[in-house]
């Protein structure tokens, strides 16, 4: 009976949060866990178990999983040592196998390796040979490297952002390798990079004209002679050589087609570059601008966004609502160990004066507060996106005046309600509602909103990507330069 090994590495940073992640800023799985974990989740993962579960002739063995518990910065050089040696020893150790399928990410660097993913697709090929039929699933904030598809055979990419189809990636990743294993495809990889980071609302794939060519990607993909399509978009803020964007297909034999089909994405992407830049609010003008409102508001934090590497302990736009002496009701999430501490330590129902953020990034300066605390959790949450376990530590809920302020240990991500609702607070019951993430289903806060204002305020994720201060991304790049010349050219990956 044929057998499958299933192997998870995911993990997104941002390399100018200037908080290092460790190992134990990891969940990991070994074997079984592995299997069992992603069975009932609506994950990568889960979706290729579906795909595979269809086919009682093969057999699937979990090896190893390592998932950050949020994004994070630049991971420890220890850390990812340790990470992949358990990676690549479940490799080592699965026994006989015929296929293998890796859910990664695609945005991972350590301190030392500046393409975790291709470190661990390279190696992998070492032990396992050139003949192994490799699927991988990526992200398309993922950089994709000429490494990475040297060592895969097949690779599917998210194809919404917001992302919804995570279970939807498995499975495509997972047909795509038990084609190739019954020998049915030839799969030629392609690559066609294109210099720009891009950010902000037409990077939407429902409504945004970057959805046009994931479109064609995927009309691509599911016509005949295609395997794969997508359009990374990458992670502006994972500073490493080969940051870009890039025009994906995979090939069943014949790349021609989709080589030209591709150059003619990519020069069209480069054209609208521009279009794809995210207008930002100076963060005086934003908060002018919610105090005044009389409907519901949604103050986008984009630049302490947890879900794309940001650190989660800005209080910028905290700092403003109490100097301009707003009186509407606000929510706000802000990472704060020692303020949770403090809470914990006074009581609910204590009303306590405490420093609010800037305890992680020194580019916060603390915010002193007066307030009742309300709410005190352990921080275990199952997100309501596709229920995955999140976990940000104990955490507590503090009213200070008109802002209601949800503080965790520990950064989780923030594009869904979860870490809200599980404190026991409705974003829709306040009056605003800072979000701490560029993009959300739009049911979760915007739905609804008079307003939704995007906010020019400091943070290592900030869409206003020249302040970042990139020193090893290829040059050159827009937007940090915008006087060069663009030809596309495709790059080719065939196996077998």
């Amino acid at each position: 009976m044929p057998r499958i090994l299933i192997n998870e590495c995911k993990q997104e940073i941002s390399s100018f949060n200037p908080v290092i992640a460790h190992y134990e800023d990891f969940l990991i799985d070994r074997g079984d866990q592995v299997l069992n974990y992603h069975r009932p989740v609506r994950s990568e993962a889960g979706g290729a178990m579906n795909v595979f579960a269809t086919r009682p002739d093969y057999e699937v063995t979990g090896g190893y999983a390592a998932r950050g518990i949020t994004s994070t910065g630049t991971i420890s050089s220890a850390a990812f040592a340790r990470i992949a040696r358990e990676f690549l020893d479940a490799v080592r150790n699965a026994g006989p196998i015929d296929g293998i399928y890796f859910s990664l990410h695609g945005a991972m660097a350590s301190e030392d390796v500046d393409d975790c993913e291709g470190y661990l697709l390279e190696k992998t090929r070492e032990i396992v040979g050139e003949q192994m039929p490799i699927a991988v699933s990526l992200d398309l904030h993922g950089i994709l490297t000429d490494k990475m598809l040297r060592h895969s055979d097949v690779t599917a990419v998210f194809h919404t952002n917001p992302h919804t189809d995570f279970y939807e990636t498995g499975q495509r990743a997972a047909r795509l390798l038990i084609r190739l294993m019954d020998g049915e495809i030839k799969p030629v990889q392609i690559r066609i990079p294109v210099p720009a980071l891009v950010r902000g609302q037409e990077c939407i794939t429902a409504t945004g004209i970057y959805g046009n060519w994931v479109r064609e990607a995927v009309a691509f993909e599911n016509a005949p002679g295609g395997l794969s399509g997508g359009f990374f978009i990458g992670n502006p803020f994972t500073d490493v050589p080969d940051l870009c964007s890039n025009v994906f297909l995979v090939a069943d034999g014949d790349e021609a087609a989709a080589c030209e089909l591709g150059k003619r994405m990519a020069r069209e992407f480069w054209e609208k570059r521009a279009m794809m830049q995210q207008p930002l609010l100076a963060l005086e003008e934003a908060i002018s601008i919610a105090k005044n409102a009389t409907g519901r508001v949604v103050l986008v934090d984009a630049a302490d966004a947890t879900s794309s590497g940001a650190s989660g302990d800005s209080n910028a736009i905290l700092a403003e609502l109490i100097r301009q002496g707003c009186t509407r009701t606000a929510l706000v999430p802000c990472v704060d160990e020692p303020a949770v501490r403090a809470c914990i330590a006074a009581g609910i129902g204590a009303e306590i004066s405490v420093n609010i953020g800037g305890t992680l990034d020194p580019r916060f300066t603390p915010v002193r507060v007066t307030g009742r605390v309300r709410v005190l959790s352990d921080g275990h949450m199952n997100s309501e996106s596709h229920g995955e376990h999140w976990y940000a530590g104990p955490s507590a809920v503090l009213q200070a005046g008109p802002n209601t302020i949800v503080l965790t240990s520990r950064p989780v991500s923030l594009y869904d309600r979860t870490p809200f609702l599980v404190n026991g607070q409705d974003p829709a019951a306040f009056d605003m509602t800072v979000v701490k993430s560029p993009l959300c289903q739009p049911r979760f806060f915007n739905d609804g909103a008079q307003h939704v204002l995007n906010i020019d305020a400091p943070g290592s994720t900030s869409a206003n990507v020249k302040g970042l201060g990139h020193t090893v991304a290829r040059r050159p790049l827009y937007p940090l330069e915008d006087d060069f010349i663009y030809s596309p050219e495709p790059r080719r990956f065939r196996r077998i």
